[in-house]
């Protein structure tokens, strides 16, 4: 079976668990030697054995993505050792599950530094080497929520805001130079990764992802379609083609539906743990992968997204 992205070089953020993890393993298979970038070195070194399992490369960068000169550091170490970037998915992430008038302005400083600079500091690394060589695609792992913020999660609603505008400013720029560097933005519905058990939460019960739920393979199989497809944006999953053109034409009505049911949806009836370790500032240091506790209320699919791709 030819393999779409053999001998190819890919760096992947926030490789250490949920979505980049998967992402990670899927180009693996499909032959692509891939940089991990994530701050849990020891769930990096179990990612890399897994991809090395493929008869692959990998290669581990233990870093924090809202630092920037260290971003740099690791694209030029990828250069080093696995060759030039041939795709850099920029994928990590935190968040904060609270009401507005419970956040604190260092909140939004975490997650903005991870969330949004993490792909400004990713995208300008990868530029930095592939505009040179007038060849590479960049994807920016997005949201429903960069085009409809919901309640309890202001900051990350915001800073995939701020990812979309950063991103459009991207795609005019490329087309004025006449590039051949590619870069598409894959917009996600609601996933089952462990970011619902270590986001910080200020919520009474247990953080769940707003259902229906999809496992984190449905995006990876996405961003690598969006690799071998580069288009200006792809929409995965009915919900999030929903939520996005449900805000363009009726913003007031998602206003009122979401006061109303936005709270609930987002919650599960176990009570939360105030003393709940959270990885906001921190890795914390469990033993996960892609996967979240949701596996039995999971797709494993999306054939609106089949569908949609080649539309």
């Amino acid at each position: 079976m030819q393999q779409r992205f053999k001998n190819k070089t890919v760096v992947v953020t926030g490789a250490g668990a949920g979505i980049g993890n998967a992402i990670s393993i899927a180009f693996a298979q499909e032959g692509a030697n891939v940089a991990i970038i994530s701050r849990n070195e020891e769930r990096l070194q179990t990612l890399k054995q897994q991809i090395e399992g493929y008869g692959v490369k990998a290669l581990v960068l233990p870093l924090d993505v809202s630092d920037a000169s260290e971003v740099e550091k690791a694209a030029e170490k990828t250069e080093q050792e696995l060759g030039p970037i041939d795709i850099w998915v920029n994928n990590a992430m935190v968040s904060v599950f609270s009401p507005i008038k419970k956040m604190l302005p260092e909140d939004y400083k975490r997650v903005t530094d991870v969330t949004y600079l993490g792909v400004v500091y990713g995208t300008l690394a990868a530029l930095k080497r592939m505009l040179p060589r007038d060849n590479g695609v960049i994807i920016q792992v997005g949201s429903a929520l960069a085009y409809r913020g919901i309640p309890l999660q202001s900051a990350y609603c915001a800073a995939k805001h701020a990812i979309q505008g950063f991103q459009d400013s991207l795609l005019a720029e490329l087309h004025h130079d006449k590039s051949n560097v590619k870069t598409c933005m894959v917009q996600l519905s609601a996933h089952n990764t462990p970011q619902f058990d270590w986001s910080k939460s200020r919520m009474p019960k247990r953080a769940q992802p707003v259902p229906p739920i999809y496992q984190p393979e449905v995006a990876a199989d996405a961003v690598l379609w969006a690799a071998s497809h580069p288009r200006r944006e792809y929409i995965v999953g009915f919900p999030a083609w929903k939520a996005i053109w449900g805000n363009k034409f009726f913003p007031g009505i998602a206003d009122r539906v979401l006061g109303r049911n936005g709270y609930e949806s987002q919650q599960t009836e176990e009570p939360q743990n105030p003393e709940q370790e959270n990885n906001l500032y921190r890795s914390v240091d469990r033993n996960v992968s892609a996967h979240g506790r949701f596996d039995n209320r999971a797709k494993k699919r999306s054939i609106f997204f089949q569908l949609l791709k080649y539309f």
